[in-house]
């Protein structure tokens, strides 16, 4: 008896406290969402062109041989010139047939074209030049793409996210005021994909008389890498 009197008075406290009222949830703040983009401007330090050699002969079998003594040639230039076996890379091998199309005859085949192409990447833009011309003096006829990239995109890449964030936060002032509101701290910030390269040019010699080639000049210049950021603003 003494034992269910001690509980009933420990209960009976709580009981009288009433119902429990669920805690006050602060309400969410009000955010605003910009973009922004920044650029940095960086100089390139790996080139890459693709050079090939072009031959026709009446038979597929002629015109591979002829083909494959004059890429080796190529091949054995720029390594004499200082690229790599891991910076040659054959790009494209393919045979065509050579057609003579006359009205109401079926195509008649005069002759079959093979064509070789290796691709060479390296690291000292000093270097493109003179790749080039052991490549057009050995022999190719087919040379495009000559493009100047930067390796390690994480160059530029602390003053491109600046400039980005500067900008997002430019564009997030303005509206605040705009709404008269004042801006406050970043709540959240994502980074954009990997920094935008421009476009690589595109460059094409043909059917170049090995005899007449001199170095040709070759400059990289610099190129703007592109960053965006998102970032969401606090509004007061």
């Amino acid at each position: 008896m003494k034992r269910f009197l001690l509980i009933a008075l420990i209960a009976t406290p709580l009981a009288a406290q009433g119902p429990m009222m669920p805690p006050h949830e602060a309400a969410p703040p009000e955010t605003i969402s910009v973009s922004g983009t920044g650029h940095a401007t960086v100089a390139p330090d790996r080139f890459s062109f693709t050079a090939g050699v072009q031959t026709t002969a009446p038979t597929v079998e002629e015109a591979v041989n002829q083909n494959n003594m004059k890429m080796t040639s190529v091949i054995g230039a720029l390594k004499r010139a200082g690229a790599t076996e891991q910076e040659i890379r054959t790009s494209n091998f393919s045979i065509y047939p050579q057609q003579v199309y006359e009205q109401g005859k079926p195509p008649r085949v005069t002759g079959y074209q093979a064509t070789n192409s290796v691709t060479v990447t390296k690291k000292d833009v000093r270097e493109a030049g003179r790749l080039l011309q052991a490549a057009i003096g050995a022999g190719v006829n087919q040379t495009s793409g000559l493009n100047f990239e930067v390796s390690d995109l994480s160059k530029g890449r602390d003053e491109g996210l600046r400039a980005a964030f500067d900008d997002a936060r430019a564009k997030a002032m303005l509206l605040a005021q705009a709404a008269g509101r004042t801006l406050g701290r970043a709540l959240s910030i994502s980074e954009g994909g990997s920094p935008a390269q421009p476009p690589r040019p595109m460059v094409q010699a043909m059917a170049v008389r090995a005899e007449a080639v001199s170095t040709p000049p070759v400059e990289s210049g610099t190129q703007e890498l592109t960053y965006s950021v998102s970032v969401v603003f606090e509004m007061r």
